[in-house]
């Protein structure tokens, strides 16, 4: 699976970057998981700062779009997208901390 960034948009009041990529793959479309762990590779970033939200593939392609963001840290990537998104893209939260001051 080759990777190409088509563009990089800074976003500084939400401290991330919206990326839009193109790949290229021999069999069918990747998964999000993998498609997110080459993209953070390929960024030297950790696969929790990486959501992808959107894979768009047309049918009997071997090529997909895909419009990820990157963030600065895995906690502004919990703080700032919405639940599903984390769960797609295997985000967990910090759950424990959160029970231990509650307690």
């Amino acid at each position: 699976m080759d990777i190409d960034i088509l563009s990089e948009d800074e976003n500084p009041m939400l401290h991330r970057t919206d990326v839009k990529f193109e790949m290229v793959h021999d069999e069918a479309t990747p998964s999000r998981l993998s498609v997110r762990d080459s993209l953070a590779a390929m960024l030297n970033k950790d696969a929790d700062e990486v959501v992808i939200r959107k894979l768009d593939t047309k049918f009997g392609m071997r090529k997909t779009v895909g419009h990820a963001k990157v963030y600065d840290t895995a906690e502004r990537a919990r703080d700032v997208e919405q639940e599903h998104m984390l769960e797609r893209n295997k985000i967990i939260a910090d759950e424990g901390s959160e029970e231990a001051e509650e307690a």
